[in-house]
């Protein structure tokens, strides 16, 4: 299973209600904090209650997206997943 961890996100919401991921940030092992901008985003919400294969059980009721952001130099994919009942964002990866 991935590690997990709560971050902090900065999005952007649509006169719609589309939500788009723009930042993470979250403090690391040493403490510090890390701040990274997303370079890409999917949205794969509504697709059913479902486990991913993250080990991340989610509903149509939480809000997921496969990203990727920039760390050293090299693209990473992560997981981000908002739980409303929590208004509580976790990534993965």
């Amino acid at each position: 299973m991935d590690k997990r961890r709560n971050v902090d996100v900065i999005c952007q919401h649509s006169s719609d209600g589309y939500i788009m991921p723009l930042k993470i940030r979250f403090v690391d092992e040493d403490g510090q904090w890390q701040t990274y901008v997303i370079k890409e985003y999917k949205d794969i919400s509504h697709q059913g209650t479902r486990t991913l294969p993250d080990g991340m059980f989610i509903t149509d009721n939480t809000i997921a997206f496969e990203c990727k952001i920039r760390v050293f130099d090299n693209i990473k994919r992560i997981r981000l997943y908002y739980f409303s009942q929590g208004m509580k964002w976790i990534m993965t990866g």
